[in-house]
C-alpha cells in the first residue's frame, strides 16, 4: 500500500486552507480556527488545537503535517548570546542566534541551509547550499528564539535580523511570506520596522524589493567600496558591480523612501585605510543611509584579521566628519562561533 503524501498545512494560505476543509466536508470557518492556531498561537501539533473535535484533529493528522522546527542544541556565550542549531523536519540543520542587550532582544535567523555565495570571509560561504528554507521554518526560528528570550531574560523579542545562514534575496518568496506571517495581525503582529533583511547585493532583487514597496529595513553587506577589492572578497560583485548596486539602491529608495544600512567589516591591511573610508563616503552619497562598522570574527577557513582599534576609530571619524551616521558594532558570541560571519554547521549534530 502506497502511503498517502501528507499536505504541509503551513504551506497553504487561508483561502487554500478553506478549500482543504470544504474538500473534507468540513465548514470553511474551521480553516480560520486552524490558521489562528498555526500562526497566532504557533501550534506545533494538531493536538494543541483544543477547539477542534478529537475526530477532526485525527483526520487532520491523517492528511496534513506540521513540519515543526526543533532546537537541536543551544550554546551560551559569556556575553549572554545564545546560539542554536535548529533541526528541520528533513534532518537538515541551520543556526540562529539570540542577541540580548539592555534595550532590545534580537533574533538572527537563517534563510537557507548553507549558502550558494562564496564570500571569502564568511564561514557559511564555505558550505554548500542544500536548499531554501520554507516560510514556516523561518517563522519557527523566530518563535523558538522568542521563547528563549522570555525564559532566560524575561523579555520578548524586539528585533529580527535576516543575517544568519544563506542569502535572503535568493529565497525571496519564502522570506517575504515569513515576514508577512511575523508582522500580520493574524500572525505574530510584530512591526516591520523591527525587521532587517541583509543582502550581499543582488541588484535585480533589490529592485524587486522596491517594486514590492516593502516596509522592512534593508541592509547591504558592502565591505569594500571599490569593485576590485569587493570582487576579491565577494565574487557576487562580479555580476553585481557597485555602479549596478548604486542604481538598484536609488530605484529602491525612490519606491520605498526607506534609508539603507551599509555593513562594513573592517579587515586589517585590506580595507581599513582613510582612502577606503573616503570611497565608502562617496558611495554613501547615492541615497540616505547609515554605516555599521563591524568587527571581524576570524574563521578557520580564512586568513583575514580584524583591523586595529585605532584604525577603526579613525575610519569612523572620517565618515562622521562627512555627516554619515556611523556605528561601531562590537562582536557578540564570538566564543561560541555565534558572531557575524561565523555561522556554519560543523556537523549534522
Amino acid at each position: 500500500m502506497v502511503p498517502v503524501k501528507k499536505t504541509d498545512i503551513r504551506s497553504l494560505n487561508l483561502e487554500q486552507l478553506q478549500q482543504h476543509f470544504v474538500a473534507m466536508n468540513q465548514p470553511a470557518y474551521r480553516a480560520k480556527q486552524v490558521y489562528q492556531w498555526l500562526w497566532e498561537k504557533s501550534a506545533r501539533s494538531f493536538d494543541e488545537m483544543s477547539n477542534l473535535s478529537k475526530d477532526l484533529r485525527e483526520r487532520l493528522k491523517e492528511t496534513c503535517v506540521i513540519n515543526a522546527v526543533e532546537v537541536n542544541n543551544s550554546q551560551f556565550s559569556s556575553d549572554q548570546t545564545i546560539k542554536n542549531t535548529f533541526r528541520l523536519a528533513d534532518a537538515n540543520i541551520v543556526e540562529g542566534v539570540l542577541i540580548p542587550a539592555d534595550d532590545r532582544m534580537t533574533a538572527c535567523v537563517s534563510s537557507q541551509v548553507g549558502c550558494s555565495l562564496t564570500c571569502k570571509f564568511c564561514a557559511t560561504g564555505y558550505m554548500d547550499r542544500k536548499r531554501n528554507l520554507n516560510a514556516d521554518e523561518i517563522y519557527d526560528q523566530v518563535v523558538l528564539i522568542d521563547q528563549q528570550a522570555k525564559k532566560h531574560y524575561n523579555a520578548p523579542l524586539s528585533n529580527i535580523v535576516y543575517m544568519g545562514m544563506g542569502e535572503p534575496l535568493l529565497n525571496y518568496a519564502n522570506v517575504l511570506r515569513s515576514i508577512d506571517r511575523i508582522t500580520s495581525p493574524d500572525g505574530l503582529n510584530m512591526s516591520y520596522k523591527r525587521i532587517t533583511v541583509s543582502t550581499a547585493g543582488i541588484a535585480k532583487m533589490i529592485r524587486k524589493l522596491g517594486d514590492d514597496q516593502v516596509k522592512f529595513n534593508l541592509a547591504l553587506s558592502l565591505h569594500a567600496a571599490n569593485d576590485r577589492k569587493r570582487n576579491e572578497i565577494m565574487p557576487i560583485n562580479e555580476q553585481n558591480s557597485l555602479p549596478a548596486l548604486a542604481d538598484a539602491l536609488k530605484y529602491y529608495f525612490a519606491k520605498t523612501k526607506n534609508p539603507v544600512t551599509y555593513e562594513y567589516i573592517v579587515f586589517n591591511n585590506f580595507n581599513d585605510e582613510i582612502e577606503d573610508a573616503a570611497e565608502l563616503a562617496k558611495f554613501c552619497k547615492h541615497i540616505p543611509c547609515k554605516v555599521n562598522l563591524i568587527e571581524y570574527n576570524p574563521i578557520a577557513f580564512a586568513d583575514f584579521k580584524n583591523a586595529e582599534g585605532d584604525k577603526i576609530d579613525a575610519f569612523a571619524a572620517h565618515l562622521k566628519a562627512k555627516g554619515i551616521i556611523t556605528n561601531i558594532r562590537r562582536s557578540r558570541g564570538k566564543d561560541i562561533d555565534a558572531a557575524c560571519g561565523q555561522l556554519a554547521v560543523k556537523e549534522q549534530e
